[in-house]
């Protein structure tokens, strides 16, 4: 599988691999955990391994027995040797309702080493908590970052790490790569496609993919399309607070009932809620969220949104990949951050930014005890306290 490209998020599960915990892949679908299974299952170097695709019925059927003794000889059958160290690949675990513990009991019997994938959190986090408590690590994979999509696209650019190194012939040679990038987002199969045509339908057929086989199958809703009418108002508030109250009265169901579809959709990865902050947790609660989506492509395919907008969720995409915290803050008087990362480090997001955002950035950030502050520009600029969007 030599045409298969590494994601920056291997180095991270690299360093699990002789660990006894499972190692779990989730995300939304379409973001290339089986492709990051199958290249995960060549960097181990033992004949003593399985892979098996649970999309197919028949795979199933092995992980199905009630003893889970019949399932080891079922396991034997396919070739591993429980006299040695065996490792189990499994892809889109979900279909087997009972695996958690057959998981465990295989990690506490046999010391089976477990790479596993899965579809949506909202499903594996309350299927795993208890049932693998101790026993396993989840690693989440999102769309392309910046710098995985050059890689994707064959693009040998080094991005500079420091501002001062960035010419404006650098800036323009990355511009319409990054231009790209905000338009049509990271997702792996988008990326890949070379014509417009293509990479619409691609994005077409995965916002399909993720209704029918998340909403309509996992979600068990009883009206699927006030959920559609819910995702399409979502994505024309990219960036925006959320006003829980509004949007129940939009799509006339209750709060409690709104509040049940919005934790789906950020457990299913489809949307990303962050919270104002705060030196009191108290008044944290009490604020509205703002809303992103996973991936700018599939907001300005279904939302056609200002490039400010779609700017500021890409920025956000590329935050958002390390699991630090991010919160918002906005004062009453007008004042805001777009994003403060472990109540350390502000962002605000320019399309051209001015001295005077500098300013007020760094005002408000003093009186945070904030520690770093920068202005993240789309544009080409000298200003000192600027970096780029494709630097993040």
């Amino acid at each position: 599988m030599s045409d298969v490209k590494p994601r920056l998020i291997l180095e991270k599960i690299k360093l699990y691999f002789n660990s006894p915990e499972a190692i779990i892949i989730t995300g939304m679908r379409r973001t290339g955990k089986t492709t990051l299974l199958n290249f995960l299952y060549n960097q181990i170097h033992s004949r003593n391994k399985i892979f098996i695709d649970f999309e197919n019925p028949l795979n199933r059927r092995y992980f199905e027995e009630k003893d889970y003794e019949r399932i080891k000889k079922n396991l034997e059958f396919l070739g591993i040797n429980f006299n040695e160290k065996p490792y189990i690949f499994c892809d889109e675990i979900q279909f087997v309702k009972n695996f958690p513990s057959v998981a465990k009991y295989f990690i506490d019997h046999y010391k089976v080493k477990f790479f596993l994938t899965g579809s949506a959190s909202f499903y594996l986090k309350n299927l795993f908590i208890e049932s693998l408590a101790g026993r396993k690590y989840i690693f989440e994979l999102y769309p392309l970052t910046f710098r995985e999509f050059l890689i994707f696209k064959g693009v040998n650019l080094k991005i500079p790490e420091k501002i001062e190194d960035v010419t404006s012939s650098i800036f323009e040679a990355v511009s319409s790569l990054y231009e790209e990038y905000i338009l049509f987002g990271g997702f792996p199969g988008v990326v890949l496609k070379t014509s417009l045509k293509e990479k619409k339908k691609a994005l077409e057929e995965i916002f399909t993919s993720f209704f029918q086989l998340e909403v309509v199958q996992l979600g068990d809703f009883r009206k699927n399309d006030i959920v559609r009418d819910l995702i399409l108002l979502l994505m024309q508030r990219v960036g925006s607070r959320l006003d829980i109250q509004k949007l129940s009265r939009e799509l006339s169901i209750s709060r409690a009932t709104l509040t049940n579809y919005l934790s789906f959709l950020e457990g299913t990865y489809f949307i990303k809620t962050i919270r104002p902050f705060s030196r009191g947790k108290d008044i944290e609660i009490r604020k509205m969220p703002k809303l992103y989506v996973i991936d700018s492509g599939i907001a300005n395919h279904f939302a056609r949104l200002d490039i400010g907008v779609l700017f500021e969720n890409s920025v956000f995409q590329n935050l958002a990949v390390n699991g630090e915290t991010i919160n918002y803050y906005k004062r009453k008087s007008g004042g805001e951050i777009d994003f403060i990362l472990n109540g350390e480090k502000a962002y605000e997001v320019k399309i051209n930014p001015h001295q005077s955002d500098i300013k007020k950035l760094k005002e408000l950030s003093k009186t945070l005890n904030l520690k770093e502050y920068k202005i993240v520009s789309k544009s080409y600029s000298s200003l000192d306290g600027v970096i780029y969007g494709f630097m993040l």
